[in-house]
């Protein structure tokens, strides 16, 4: 079994926009970096 936790936006830090660079980092595991590019 495996455990997933997702949290939401914390007030004040704004929307997420094309250009915007997003990591999420998990000591012991490593880290996933994504770059918000523009849709279609």
């Amino acid at each position: 079994m495996k455990d997933v936790i997702a949290t939401g936006t914390p007030p004040g830090i704004g929307e997420v926009t094309t250009g915007d660079e997003l990591e999420v980092k998990i000591e012991g595991i490593g880290s996933l970096r994504n770059r918000i590019g523009e849709q279609g």
